[in-house]
């Protein structure tokens, strides 16, 4: 196999990036209206198990049609997300800042549902892009999902970090950190959660008669239940 062929691995590996390059600056650009930023980060997991699974898509014709299909649903899971993150933010700061003192039980319980927004913000978007299911049902799965998967949604979170400390660290290297900050830390988290994410889908299928009905162009597995397989294996 020579080198530059299409379907060498350097040049498989190329394309990866560049795939990673483009989907990265579209969800930027789509999160920057700020009230997108949910179906934004939805449509950017979609293409990232996508190209985990080296499933043939066109970057943006995938990105744009996730965008459109998960754009109610997005826009109130980020909303609520929102809103949670600036009242936490709020608490950390009379906390850390105001020299006030508060019980330790409001500290501990401070922390506890810091680590369940943050489980939650790593399983959220990537179950919205693969699973229909009410907004409610949506944010409880991921719940469940990133307990079952707790050291993963930790470790997730710490390769979401990196891009960031990195660009605060080394200015210099911020135009790298826009072209692959997100979307890199995203691709190592589909990494670690993709088999997990592959039995789920198998078991729906399963259930539902070896078939799902989906509406043309539209890859959710449907599910009215809890997407949580039967057995915890990872």
């Amino acid at each position: 196999m020579k080198l530059f062929d299409m379907d060498s691995p350097l040049m498989i590996g190329l394309n990866k990036m560049a795939d990673l390059m483009i989907l990265n600056l579209l969800t930027i650009l789509c999160c920057l209206p700020v009230v997108t930023v949910g179906a934004s980060l939805t449509a950017m997991h979609y293409m990232v198990i996508k190209l985990i699974r080296n499933e043939e898509s066109y970057v943006v014709k995938g990105f744009f049609r996730s965008f459109k299909q998960n754009l109610r649903q997005g826009t109130i899971i980020w909303l609520l997300q929102l809103f949670v993150i600036i009242v936490l933010g709020f608490d950390y700061y009379l906390l850390f800042f105001t020299g006030t003192s508060y019980p330790t039980v409001f500290q501990i319980v401070l922390f506890v549902v810091s680590v369940v927004v943050l489980v939650i913000s790593m399983f959220v978007y990537p179950i919205l892009s693969k699973f229909d299911n009410t907004v409610l049902r949506t944010l409880k799965n991921a719940m469940f999902i990133g307990m079952l998967q707790l050291p993963k949604a930790i470790l997730m979170a710490l390769m979401f970090a990196v891009p960031v400390i990195i660009g605060l660290l080394m200015p210099e290297i911020i135009p790298i950190v826009l072209l692959f900050g997100i979307t890199v830390p995203a691709y190592g988290g589909a990494k670690l959660y993709n088999k997990f994410f592959e039995k789920m889908e198998n078991q729906l299928i399963a259930e539902a008669g070896g078939s799902v009905d989906a509406g043309e162009g539209d890859e959710h597995i449907f599910s009215d239940e809890p997407v949580i397989p039967d057995n915890n294996e990872v």
